[in-house]
């Protein structure tokens, strides 16, 4: 019996998601900003229709920004990841299995619930999300993943669906798939797209019907499992897990340029306790610790940029340990007369924790007693919220910090911040 996927994706999420909360911005257009509130990463409908694009820099549209009234706000990432959260719990009780696929994305698996009406059903999933979140949702339904990615397209595209395309039943699904260009199929990258044209494969549809063994030979088994999957044969397992990564990286561009030693070890304190924290919540241990500073290239300004590597002793994910070497590092690269722009922490040989070769000459100390003492500070900063708890040596000031002089307020994670009603 072939499987039904369900794409439910949120409707330009981090807009949506300031949106939930302030009720005069329904109709308003709005635009949220990248890091250090330098460039446009998410638009309102409204703002698309102004011919402001996507990533365009923030000063550069200062003129329309005012002209047509456009609402701007900072990225608010705990805000947002806090309401995903929120949307996948909804989602994971509508479905037998859900595959987080991003922040504001998920796949559901609805084989075993052919006994519901399968348009009503993802219907009342849409309403039942924005009911319970304030973020709309499109939902495309597919008898494979990949189908289910071009029916979320169709959804968004034309009004009418009213979000919700269903391409299991459609009488004619090569003709969906002819409208369908082969650069916007899932999985096909810019190579292949500029490949598969040469041989005149323009779009989903004709690449659906390609020989199997040509595929294989020019496009490997992935390309090949594409193509299945496009034939309406499942060869796309939801993932349940994500993978746990092989390399973790924290680093931000500063709020302003940072010239001081102390400053920088702050900075790279802060950095490593978080690639930590990322380290623990994935169940894993890092060997190899590398640890970069910038300045600024744009600017007509001396120029500096370096990056060391060390080797751990043990691996580890313990935030002391991990922060002492990162700022061991940071004190061997630094130049002083030099307006750093940028620094980070890069985390890679990552191994289970379970998995871990210890070391005969370990210096540090009893790592059982490590172990209970990351429990401790992980479950304070989850129930208290982020940074509760943090290393002495990453600062309290944090003047380097990267700006966000236009986020609203952490509506769901902190208690001084709750909404607020007005009584008339």
């Amino acid at each position: 019996m072939n499987k039904i996927f369900a794409l439910v994706d949120c409707d330009n999420f981090y807009v949506s998601c300031e949106r939930a909360f302030n009720p005069l911005l329904r109709n308003r257009p709005v635009i949220v900003l990248s890091n250090n509130d330098g460039c446009i990463i998410a638009r309102s409908n409204e703002v698309k229709k102004l011919d402001i694009p996507f990533g365009q820099p923030y000063f550069k549209c200062r003129d329309k920004i005012d002209k047509y009234n456009i609402a701007v706000f900072s990225s608010n990432y705990e805000l947002y990841g806090d309401m995903s959260r929120r949307v996948m719990e909804i989602l994971a009780q509508y479905a037998v299995d859900i595959e987080i696929y991003s922040i504001d994305e998920a796949f559901l698996e609805l084989e075993g619930l052919r006994r519901f009406d399968l348009d009503d059903y993802v219907k009342e999933i849409q309403q039942y999300v924005l009911k319970g979140t304030g973020i709309p949702v499109t939902i495309g339904v597919g008898q494979t993943k990949t189908l289910a990615k071009i029916a979320s397209k169709y959804a968004k595209k034309n009004k009418q669906n009213n979000g919700v395309f269903n391409i299991v039943n459609h009488p004619d699904i090569d003709q969906l798939l002819e409208a369908v260009p082969v650069e916007d199929i899932w999985g096909i990258g810019r190579q292949y797209d500029k490949f598969l044209k040469k041989f005149n494969i323009n779009n989903a549809r004709q690449l659906k019907y390609s020989q199997d063994k040509w595929i294989k030979k020019h496009m490997t088994v992935v390309g090949l499992r594409t193509v299945w999957e496009l034939r309406g044969q499942s060869c796309l397992s939801l993932e349940q897990l994500p993978p746990a990564k092989k390399e973790i990286c924290t680093s931000r561009s500063f709020g302003r340029p940072v010239e001081s030693l102390q400053e920088m070890r702050e900075a790279i304190a802060d950095y490593a306790s978080r690639a930590a924290e990322k380290l623990r919540k994935q169940n894993s241990a890092a060997s190899i610790l590398q640890v970069f500073l910038t300045t600024n290239r744009f600017k007509e300004e001396p120029q500096y940029f370096n990056c060391i590597q060390i080797n751990l002793p043990t691996p580890t994910n313990d935030t002391f340990e991990i922060v002492k070497f990162a700022c061991k590092g940071i004190e061997k690269i630094y130049r002083s007369n030099f307006r750093y722009k940028k620094a980070g922490v890069f985390l890679t040989d990552i191994v289970s924790k379970d998995n871990i070769q210890t070391n005969l000459f370990d210096t540090y100390p009893n790592r059982d007693k490590s172990k209970k003492l990351m429990e401790i500070l992980d479950l304070l900063n989850s129930k208290y919220g982020s940074k509760t708890v943090q290393v002495a040596s990453a600062g309290t000031k944090k003047e380097w910090a990267m700006q966000r002089n236009l986020k609203s307020n952490n509506y769901t994670t902190n208690w001084d911040e709750l909404p607020r009603v007005k009584a008339k």
